[in-house]
């Protein structure tokens, strides 16, 4: 028993290990007008979203994949403008021509980082 739960627990480790090996840096800015959406129209998604970069926009192949997006730090003079905390957001727009690699939600960037930053280094990775 005490084996498994050593097991599990290494396991744990080197998925979180992983997990931030894979992350990929970016930027992201926000927006505040979430419908209509480029992916589902006027239906609502919630308001921890984002729309995607022209990169990632993929002729909509990214609609509704989820993101882990981490605040990695300032683009501008705002000084540490990151909370420490990461957050889930779907695709669910996209943002041609945007400053950043994902558009956050004001509610999803908040959560990340000061909204007076306007725009923040990230890090993020698909988990859906």
């Amino acid at each position: 028993m005490a084996f498994e739960k050593s097991l599990t627990i290494i396991f744990g480790i080197v998925a979180c290990l992983l997990s931030m090996a894979l992350a990929t840096p970016g930027t992201a800015t926000f927006y505040t007008s979430y419908v209509p959406s480029a992916c589902y129209g006027n239906k609502d998604s919630g308001v921890m979203i984002a729309a995607a970069s022209d990169p990632l926009w993929a002729n909509g192949g990214i609609c509704g994949k989820v993101f882990n997006v981490t605040c990695t730090g300032p683009t501008n003079p705002v000084p540490h403008p990151c909370t420490g905390q990461s957050v889930v957001v779907k695709i669910v727009d996209h943002c041609p021509g945007c400053g950043g690699t994902l558009d956050l939600s004001r509610e999803a960037f908040a959560a990340i980082a000061n909204p007076v930053a306007g725009i923040i280094k990230i890090e993020y990775n698909q988990i859906g």
